[in-house]
């Protein structure tokens, strides 16, 4: 009895001491999260009341829209055009054209890494954050995004890297260096080239792939109570099937996304517009309200600046514009025209923020739910799925499969994204290790409270708009003159279409394309 006491007693002492003197990872943990803070300290400062890099992304889209001539208006319907088919190169589709994929495969990656748990929650989080009225404020980011998504996107055609094999090496890395190396800027090209793709390797790790993990887990168990306690068999299957799409590259990422989500988006928006035609004769009312919330909110929104900052920052995390990555998918595609990519690349804001994210917002403004959850009460998924179980109670599991199948497709469009960033910074060779180590994070990100982690990832991934937005100011003179000759040259095409088709054929010819060889 004498020894079980002593040892008790010893242990007592022992986990004493522990407290007063953290372990060497306790106090890494704690020197990690300070570190986070301090970062959200500098991304997040006030300016006029806008968080710096909300300003930045703001900036970024404003500019671009002008001195694009407003490129998200007037190249949307050429757009679908490129979409469907109607300016497709005969070669586009063979082995002869350099690329991987095609214009609709690169959006759908694109797509894919964007329309997500971001739009489903987004909306949801603005509405809570700012009230309905900051919808509004995220539809014109999405629609100033449509020209910064089409500026870096024709870059990213504009100065990829095509290889003996065929294979395509490209994004902002490659656009910044190359192209500030042209300007004689090869220094600051280089570092900002490297220091976005560190930010992007950071970001896939985390915000790309263990915050998708983690949130479709909790959104399977929330409708799946069986499942509950055990996200390691969740997270086990997860990266099996995300092993078995991404050990294939871009191509085989591109034949899934493309089957995938058109099916899933067409799958979420039956779902949205089921509760709002169901609540159809509240319609009005719903769009009065957020309207008027956008214009004139209430001191506890924040005011008007509170709303717009809500609006523009989830609109970013949303969409991506500005951030650069979807530059790296639609450099991969079989096409030789950079500002005919960009344009297609342009319309990806308008289907994840001002479709997806509004059908989102009205769906919860018209069931109003919004109204019984506080500020940080409820997760955005959480609030959506409020929303849908207001019509039929197993709507709610609909909202959950659509959860997954976005966070499936998020996660290995992100892969690829972070595949060409470890490839700059570490070679080719290396790739095969950044594919493991990436399937071992989405099983991670399913069984662990991420914490810390996900609030540095997160922060990563806006980081990466950093040194691309400036990349893209210093190159927007470039993108601006290709814009004009591949206009004049669309111009020429629709009057020669008119007087016969062979002259058409040989005037499309007559353009070389703008893309760096």
């Amino acid at each position: 009895m004498s020894i079980n006491l002593i040892d008790s007693e010893q242990l007592h002492r022992f986990l004493l001491a522990a407290s007063e003197n953290p372990s060497i990872f306790t106090q890494l943990n704690q020197a990690f999260a300070d570190f986070v803070e301090i970062l959200k300290t500098i991304f997040f400062f006030p300016i006029f009341g806008f968080p710096i890099i909300v300003l930045w992304l703001i900036i970024g889209g404003v500019y671009f829209t002008l001195r694009m001539g407003f490129i998200n208006l007037r190249g949307f319907t050429h757009a679908l055009a490129v979409l469907t088919g109607k300016y497709q190169s005969s070669s586009e589709d063979d082995d002869e054209q350099e690329g991987e994929v095609s214009p609709f495969q690169a959006a759908s990656t694109a797509l894919s890494a964007t329309v997500g748990l971001g739009s489903i929650a987004g909306s949801a989080i603005a509405i809570q954050m700012g009230g309905p009225g900051a919808v509004v404020w995220m539809s014109i980011a999405g629609f100033l995004g449509m020209s910064s998504k089409f500026v870096e996107c024709t870059l990213g055609q504009k100065y990829r890297q095509v290889k003996p094999d065929g294979s395509v090496a490209g994004g902002p890395m490659y656009y910044i260096s190359g192209g500030l190396a042209e300007l004689g800027l090869r220094p600051l090209g280089t570092f900002l080239g490297v220091l976005f793709a560190i930010f992007c390797v950071l970001g896939a790790f985390g915000a790309g792939n263990m915050f998708q993990a983690n949130q479709s887990y909790a959104a399977l168990a929330g409708v799946l109570p069986f499942i509950d306690d055990r996200s390691w068999f969740y997270g086990l299957i997860l990266a099996l099937l995300v092993g078995v799409v991404i050990i294939g590259g871009i191509s085989r990422i591109g034949i899934v996304t493309s089957r995938l989500v058109p099916i899933v988006v067409l799958f979420y928006i039956t779902g949205c517009l089921w509760i709002i035609l169901s609540n159809w004769e509240i319609i009005p009312e719903a769009v009065g309200i957020i309207l008027q919330g956008a214009f004139s909110p209430t001191a506890l929104q924040g005011g008007l600046v509170g709303v717009i900052v809500q609006g523009f920052r989830r609109a970013a995390f949303s969409n991506g514009a500005g951030i650069g990555s979807a530059a790296i998918a639609h450099s991969a595609t079989r096409n030789d025209q950079p500002v005919r990519e960009g344009i297609v690349a342009s319309i990806e804001p308008l289907v994840d923020t001002l479709i997806i994210c509004n059908l989102t917002a009205i769906s919860i403004v018209i069931t109003g739910v919004y109204q019984s959850f506080a500020a940080g009460e409820a997760s955005g998924i959480q609030l959506t799925a409020a929303a849908f179980g207001t019509v039929v109670d197993w709507f709610p599991t609909v909202l959950a499969i659509a959860v997954i199948l976005f966070a499936f497709s998020n996660i290995i469009s992100w892969s690829y994204y972070g595949e060409q960033a470890w490839m700059y910074l570490f070679g080719e060779g290396s790739t095969l290790v950044y594919k493991v180590i990436f399937i071992v994070f989405v099983f991670l990100g399913s069984i662990i409270n991420l914490g810390p982690v996900l609030d540095f990832s997160d922060i990563m991934l806006i980081a990466m708009s950093v040194p691309n937005l400036l990349g893209c100011f210093l190159l927007a003179g470039k993108v601006g003159d290709d814009l004009k000759v591949y206009m004049e040259k669309l111009r020429l095409e629709r009057a020669m279409a008119g007087t016969s088709a062979s002259d058409a054929e040989a005037g499309q010819q007559e353009y070389t394309g703008s893309r760096k060889k």
